[in-house]
């Protein structure tokens, strides 16, 4: 309700007006916002009450003040990384963005193009942008239970095709120090540890995949930090299941919010 406004005729004028503007103002921004959502095709995937199309153990994963919370207790450790998985569908070419926040002893990934384990409860394999509370990986590209490290943190790489015998030990073969050895580093992004610096520690930050094709790109905060071109056609994967992990390892905590998907 507005109160009547009495006194000086053109004050009154003047007030009705400014009161007229800033509401139009207002109005007028809430609309653009929502046009320019709907212009980039976003939509929300969680809808921060329940866990409505998300799978996964409710040891782990629950709904906690308007976030999707993944947490291990001292009496809950695991022994395999558990994941609640998106049922929306398989996204092939998508852009996917949000909000994280980890605790400095957490261990946590957005993994996507992933299939799901039938002998082991919630686990999906396939890749995944790396988070963790240390901040010593946050940002690259990991493929979970396969290939392994595709592009540390700052590096810009290119997969080559695959040539080898197609079975998981022979893939496994290819795996030194953790990281695929037939990776090549083709550009930098930056430094790991200049990089590192524009990432909050125990506090919010936003990530934004980019994946189109065999181009796989992860920002956090808006920055570029890995950028991988997988020329593997045997092991690469252009759909697949999404989902979100909590790390066999201490007691830890992770939560996402705003989370937004666009399929291309």
């Amino acid at each position: 309700m507005i109160k009547k406004i009495t006194g000086n005729p053109l004050l009154t004028a003047l007030t009705m007006i400014a009161l007229f503007s800033g509401g139009l103002a207002t109005s007028c921004t809430a609309q653009k916002r929502a046009a320019q959502t709907k212009e980039k095709g976003f939509v929300s995937i969680f809808d921060g009450k329940t866990l409505k199309n998300w799978e996964g153990d409710p040891t782990y994963w629950r709904v906690e003040d308007g976030t999707l919370t993944g947490e291990i207790t001292p009496s809950t450790l695991l022994k395999t990384n558990s994941f609640i998985i998106w049922r929306g569908g398989e996204p092939a070419d998508f852009e996917f963005k949000g909000e994280f926040k980890i605790t400095r002893d957490g261990n946590s990934g957005i993994n996507y193009r992933s299939d799901q384990l039938t002998d082991v409860p919630f686990a999906l394999r396939g890749y995944q942008a790396d988070i963790d509370g240390k901040i010593n990986y946050t940002g690259q590209n990991y493929e979970e239970r396969k290939r392994t490290t595709l592009a540390y943190r700052g590096q810009k790489t290119t997969i080559p095709p695959y040539t080898g015998e197609n079975t998981p030990e022979a893939v496994r073969g290819h795996v030194k120090k953790n990281a695929w050895d037939g990776l090549t580093v083709t550009g930098s992004l930056g430094s790991s540890d200049s990089l590192k610096t524009l990432i909050k520690s125990e506090d919010w930050n936003t990530f934004h995949l980019v994946i189109k094709g065999n181009h796989l790109q992860h920002y956090i905060n808006d920055i570029l930090m890995s950028d991988v071109t997988d020329n593997d056609m045997v092991n690469g994967k252009s759909k697949g299941l999404m989902g979100v992990q909590v790390h066999v390892g201490p007691p830890m905590k992770v939560q996402y919010r705003n989370l937004m998907l666009k399929q291309m």
